[in-house]
C-alpha cells in the first residue's frame, strides 16, 4: 500500500481506500496499487455559524466528531460506524437512520477536489462538472481520488437524543411503525429476528429517537468507554447461540422511551472492538439489499421465509424504510423502500447458495443490492441494481479499478 503525496502513484490498476470498513471487495484491488488516504486527515475549514465544514477526504468521522459536536453541530447523515473516511462516505453514498428525511450523505455535499490519474484536479460540485460530481457520489472510488470536501452539518443543542424502543409482532407492524414514526421522528430503524418461527415470524424491535432539545454538554462520541474481543469466540456460527441470543435480545431489552448519549444509538458496535471475532476465523458474509415499496411486504417476508428454510442464522438483522429524497449519486444505493441488513458465518457453497436465492427474491422485486457490502453478486445482478449504470462507466478513470469492479463489470 502506497500514501499519497503530491500526485499519484503510476502503479495502475489504482484504488484509493481509507479505513477499509467495506464489508466486501470494493476497496480491495488484488494485483494492483491501493493508495493510502488515512494521513490526508486535516480539517481545512469550519463556518461554525453556518455549519459548514471542509476537510481532506482521509479525516474519519470520528476526527469530524471531535471537531464538530462541541460546536453544536453533528454530521447531516452518518453511517454506523465513526470509523470510516469521509471520502468513503462520499465514494459509497453512505445513509443513516435518517434516511427518511434526510436522504444520503452525498445529498449535503456541496463541493470536492478529485484528483484524476492524469495529474488534472477537478474541482466538482452540483452546478460544477457536476456529470463527474454525479458520478464520484456513490461511484466506489472508480472516478479518482478524492482530496478534499465540503459539506452541511446538522445543529445539535446537546449530544443527547430522546428515543423509544418498541417490540413488534411481524412485517406488518414494523411497516405501521415506520409509517406512523415517519413524520415525527427525525431517525429510525429496526432489529429484526431473522432466526423466529410460527407465531414469532418477523418479530423485532423497533427503535425511533429525536435530539434532545435541551440544553446540555456537548460532549463527542470518542471518549466512550470501548471493550475487546481478545479472540475468536465463534458463537454466531452456531444457529442453535444465535436463536438463543435472539429470543433473549427481543425479551429482555429495555422498551420504552429514554434519554441516551449519541454514541451508543449511532455507532453501538464501535464499542465493541474486535466484533467480528464473534463469527470465528471462517468470517462472515454482509447481504443488505432494498426492495420498492409496493413490493416491500412480500418481498421481506419471502427473504425471511428464505434464510429460516436455509438453517442458516443472521446474527444482526436490521430493517429500515429508505425515504424518496432523490441521492445526486449515480449509483447510489438508497432508493425509495425497505432495505434489509443481514449477516450471516461464511460457510463456502451453502452460504453463497443462500445468498443467491436472496438475491434472486430481490430481483423479482425490482431492487438493488449494496455494493459496500457485497463479496459475490453477480454482473446481472449489479446491472439490474443499477440501471444508470451506463452513465456511469463513461466517467470512470482509466486506470482506476477494484476487486468488485473487475468481478461485476470487467
Amino acid at each position: 500500500m502506497l500514501r499519497l503525496d503530491e500526485s499519484l502513484p503510476r502503479e495502475a490498476p489504482l484504488l484509493a481506500r481509507g479505513c477499509g470498513r467495506s464489508y466486501g471487495d470494493s476497496c480491495l484491488n488484488e494485483g494492483g496499487t491501493l493508495v493510502d488516504t488515512t494521513r490526508l486527515d486535516r480539517l481545512i475549514a469550519f463556518d461554525r455559524v453556518n455549519g459548514i465544514v471542509r476537510c481532506e477526504a482521509g479525516a474519519t468521522v470520528e476526527r469530524l466528531l471531535d471537531a464538530i459536536v462541541p460546536a453544536g453541530w453533528f454530521l447531516p447523515v452518518t453511517p454506523g460506524t465513526r470509523r470510516v473516511t469521509i471520502g468513503g462516505a462520499i465514494a459509497n453514498d453512505v445513509h443513516g437512520k435518517n434516511h427518511h428525511r434526510a436522504g444520503t450523505f452525498g445529498c449535503h455535499v456541496r463541493a470536492f477536489e478529485l484528483l484524476r490519474s492524469d495529474g488534472t484536479r477537478v474541482e466538482c460540485s452540483p452546478s460544477r462538472n457536476a456529470d463527474l460530481f454525479a458520478a464520484t457520489i456513490g461511484g466506489l472510488g472508480l472516478t479518482g481520488l478524492v482530496t478534499w470536501a465540503e459539506f452541511g452539518l446538522r445543529a445539535l443543542a446537546s449530544a443527547m437524543l430522546d428515543a423509544e424502543t418498541i417490540r413488534f409482532h411481524g412485517v406488518d407492524e414494523f411497516l405501521a411503525l415506520s409509517s406512523e414514526s415517519s413524520g415525527t421522528f427525525e431517525h429510525t430503524v429496526a432489529w429484526v429476528d431473522a432466526t423466529s418461527r410460527g407465531g414469532a415470524f418477523g418479530r423485532g424491535l423497533f427503535i425511533r429517537a429525536n435530539h434532545a432539545q435541551v440544553t446540555g454538554p456537548l460532549v463527542p462520541a470518542s471518549g466512550a468507554l470501548r471493550l475487546a474481543i481478545p479472540f475468536d469466540i465463534p458463537v454466531a456460527r452456531t444457529r442453535t447461540a444465535v436463536r438463543a441470543f435472539n429470543a433473549a435480545h427481543f425479551h429482555g431489552s429495555r422498551v420504552g422511551r429514554r434519554r441516551m448519549h449519541l454514541q451508543p444509538f449511532f455507532y453501538p458496535l464501535d464499542a465493541l472492538a474486535g466484533w467480528n471475532r464473534l463469527y470465528g476465523r471462517g468470517g462472515f458474509v454482509q447481504h443488505q439489499c432494498v426492495v420498492a415499496p409496493a413490493h416491500a411486504r412480500g418481498a421481506v417476508v419471502a427473504l425471511l421465509d428464505a434464510i429460516t428454510a436455509s438453517g442458516e442464522a443472521s446474527f444482526l438483522s436490521v430493517l429500515k424504510v429508505f425515504g424518496d429524497r432523490p441521492s445526486p449519486g449515480l449509483l447510489s444505493f438508497p432508493r425509495p423502500g425497505v432495505t434489509l441488513a443481514l449477516d450471516f458465518p461464511m460457510r463456502g457453497e451453502r452460504t453463497l447458495a443462500l445468498l443467491d436465492r436472496l438475491d434472486a427474491i430481490v430481483m423479482e422485486a425490482g431492487g438493488a443490492i449494496y455494493p459496500a457490502k457485497d463479496a459475490r453478486m453477480s454482473r446481472e445482478t449489479f446491472a439490474r441494481s443499477f440501471p444508470r449504470l451506463e452513465d456511469f462507466t463513461r466517467h470512470v478513470d482509466p486506470a482506476f479499478s477494484s476487486s468488485f469492479w473487475r468481478r461485476v463489470h470487467g
